[in-house]
């Protein structure tokens, strides 16, 4: 679900939302099981959703694990996310590790016996609509409303959580996160604001395929690049051919492309694993002649950046802090 060719998915609707029962009054006897009944309809990718107004036991999949579990969402239940388990702070990986798991890293790996047994009232599922296809949308329809908000281009992460969030009945919790990201992120624009003047930046992704000889470059609005944006860093130049999804944002070209898609830049970004190291295919990009050669490189204007494939506001700000932590040099220069 979150790999270089599910993320060139397209279409995000627009949210819509309307209480549509629960409005009355009750004996006082019966008004917990009024609010229970109390429903709305829901915008998501497989259309019109009548859902609980205040769902009481959700299980979500793919993207909405770590939109949920930090919302503080009535969870009880989620796909396996192993690849996002960097990305969370101690409190929500425990909560992460104490939740029923109900599917594996794909949607073809729904368990759907283990879905009934934790008798949700609401499903989110949060994978690409292509993958919808791998879902048995009947099966787990009969076992409680559910409704699909996958990711699109990268940078949509912030509609797509906020989307999963309310459909959870936590649409305050989600505000809050988003605040603070907000704050901290304008306080490094205004950090870089003089050091980033006019610079143009290129990236370098961690999905190209050494054994093929391509590297991912990233151009804006993308995992690597989205973020940095938001503290002011700019990247320069577009994909040749637009094909939807991640394709709308990057590209893949051979290794000998490297100076004629990178040479442009005055400084480039490349991601990293948590731990600072570079995985296989970035590494194939820096022990390239080609690489050392660039301009930027030469100029020691080349930065690695962990935790670029944040999407969530709270994983986000551990986004900016590895921002803040490459982009130092600029700053002292």
């Amino acid at each position: 679900m979150h790999s270089a060719q599910l993320r060139r998915a397209a279409g995000v609707p627009l949210l819509a939302l309307a209480l549509v029962a629960g409005c009355g009054s009750a004996p006082s006897g019966e008004q917990p099981a009024a609010a229970a009944a109390a429903t709305r309809v829901f915008a998501a990718d497989n259309g019109q959703v009548t859902i609980p107004a205040d769902p009481q036991r959700v299980v979500a999949t793919g993207y909405a694990v770590p939109a949920l579990i930090e919302a503080d969402a009535a969870l009880v239940g989620v796909s396996l996310w192993k690849r996002g388990l960097p990305l969370m702070s101690q409190e929500h990986r425990a909560t992460y590790d104490r939740l029923e798991k109900i599917a594996g890293e794909t949607a073809a790996e729904t368990n759907y016996e283990a879905i009934a047994k934790v008798k949700p009232d609401l499903i989110v599922i949060g994978v690409p609509a292509p993958v919808l296809a791998d879902v048995d949308m009947d099966r787990l329809e009969s076992i409680a409303p559910v409704v699909a908000i996958g990711p699109t281009v990268p940078s949509a992460w912030r509609e797509l959580s906020q989307r999963q969030s309310d459909a959870a009945g936590r649409a305050a919790n989600f505000g809050q996160a988003k605040a603070a990201y907000e704050k901290k992120a304008a306080e490094l624009a205004a950090k870089y604001r003089e050091a980033l003047a006019g610079m143009k930046f290129g990236h370098v992704g961690s999905y190209g395929e050494a054994a093929k000889g391509t590297f991912q470059r990233e151009f804006a609005g993308s995992w690597g690049t989205n973020i940095a944006q938001d503290v002011g860093v700019t990247y320069y130049g577009q994909v040749k051919k637009k094909g939807g999804g991640s394709s709308d944002v990057s590209e893949y070209p051979s290794i000998e492309e490297l100076p004629a898609s990178l040479g442009e830049a005055d400084a480039i970004t490349y991601s990293v694993r948590p731990d600072g190291t570079p995985n296989e295919s970035v590494k194939y990009v820096l022990d390239s002649p080609l690489w050392k050669n660039l301009p930027a490189v030469k100029a020691g204007k080349a930065f690695p950046i962990r935790y670029t494939e944040a999407a969530t506001y709270d994983s986000a700000l551990m986004t900016l802090d590895a921002v803040d932590q490459a982009l130092a040099p600029l700053a002292a220069s």
